[in-house]
């Protein structure tokens, strides 16, 4: 190894030991880290209460993915910043806010109506049907889900993981065009 390799080796070492003290020193203890799981964790609860629907894990969407299962997949984030660059295989888009929305709100959805949601969902209201947004802590998902019990949707899964969870768990993901 020549001289100049080493003290490049050195320095990015040193570098990377400095880097690691520093992120440990800013980053939350284990203790507040802790708190902001349980915490997220509870509004995801109240949510699923509130909504009167199910949630469904990475993994599990996947299997039903991979077995065929009949469900409608419904992605709730922005078409052009969102949908169009990734989204679970199969879902379709279709846009909810951030903001708990108690009554229906155009404006709110891409000037999409009630009626938009339900045809796009479909007369079956037996079939499964999946919401997600973009990850755990994102609303969208609640307000897709829990619009879909009020249509009397009887077996509505919020997949709470979103799109990040998807690509954290290393499954493939579409484009549109």
């Amino acid at each position: 190894m020549t001289r100049f390799n080493r003290l490049v080796v050195s320095l990015v070492l040193i570098i990377g030991m400095v880097g690691g003290g520093l992120g440990t020193a800013i980053a939350k203890d284990k203790f507040e880290a802790e708190v902001d799981k349980e915490s997220a964790a509870v509004k995801v609860v109240r949510e699923v209460q509130r909504g009167g629907y199910d949630v469904v894990t990475t993994d599990e969407l996947k299997k039903w993915i991979d077995s065929g299962k009949a469900m409608v997949i419904v992605d709730t984030m922005p078409l052009d910043a969102s949908y169009k660059k990734q989204h679970v295989p199969g879902a379709v888009q279709f846009l909810f806010p951030i903001p708990d929305m108690e009554t229906w709100d155009v404006k709110e959805t891409d000037g999409k109506s009630l009626d938009d949601y339900t045809a796009l969902l479909g007369p079956d209201k037996d079939k499964t049907i999946v919401v997600y947004c973009g990850f755990v802590k994102c609303t969208r998902s609640h307000n897709g889900a829990a619009w879909a019990r009020k249509l009397g949707y009887k077996h509505v899964y919020r997949y709470t993981g979103g799109i990040y969870a998807w690509r954290g768990a290393g499954y493939p993901i579409e484009k549109a065009d």
